[in-house]
């Protein structure tokens, strides 16, 4: 079984930046995409971006094309999120989790077997 553990979240005002980090453990992730989804108070998870198992390819929701950015390094077990020109709608927990299925890329949430424990980000005015 494997373990993810975010970190990065915060506080930033609107405009600003914030990279989200997360780090597997319990075995290697490179062989199965990556996702990050996030969660805002009173409403479901949502897709947020994916990244192939080798980061040649990746997905992104719509709201966050042009300013988020996911990529992976594989040796060191991790994927990233940097978050750019972040919108006071951005304000939710963030999970990251793996897929469970090799090598195919994924937007769907119910194709993710692994998930983190969520880093909290707040964007104020």
């Amino acid at each position: 079984q494997v373990q993810l553990v975010e970190s990065g979240g915060g506080l930033v005002q609107a405009g600003g930046s914030l990279r989200l980090s997360c780090a597997a453990s319990g075995r290697a992730t490179s062989s199965y995409a990556m996702g990050w989804f996030r969660q805002a108070p009173g409403k479901e998870r949502d897709f947020v971006a994916s990244i192939s198992y080798n980061g040649d390819s990746t997905r992104y929701a719509d709201s966050v094309k042009g300013r988020f950015t996911i990529s992976r390094d594989n040796a060191k077990n991790t994927v990233y999120l940097q978050m750019n020109s972040l919108k006071l709608e951005d304000t939710a927990v963030y999970y990251c989790a793996v897929s469970s299925y090799l090598y195919a890329i994924t937007v769907n949430p119910r194709n993710f077997g692994s998930w983190g424990q969520g880093t909290q980000v707040t964007v104020s005015s």
